[in-house]
């Protein structure tokens, strides 16, 4: 199901949050990376939300983030 894509800082937690629904309990974490957390539909399975830790610490390094899920960027159509 296609849905608006949620970007949220933590400054406190140097997080940032990406993701489709706002975050549950229910949802089941995975590190996909090193310090990029996946957080996946319990049922389905499908990646709902990523995590990327000490966001703006690896901006100031100039390291790349590369985040091992696959994208699909378009803008919504008209009703």
């Amino acid at each position: 199901m296609a849905a608006p894509l949620i970007v949220e800082y933590d400054a406190v937690g140097d997080i940032l949050y990406l993701g489709k629904t706002k975050s549950y309990a229910e949802q089941e974490s995975e590190e996909i990376d090193c310090g990029v957390v996946a957080r996946l539909n319990p049922t389905s399975g499908e990646v709902e939300n990523l995590e990327i830790l000490f966001f703006t610490a690896r901006a100031k390094a100039g390291e790349r983030v590369s985040i091992p899920v696959l994208a699909d960027f378009r803008l919504p159509q008209p009703a």
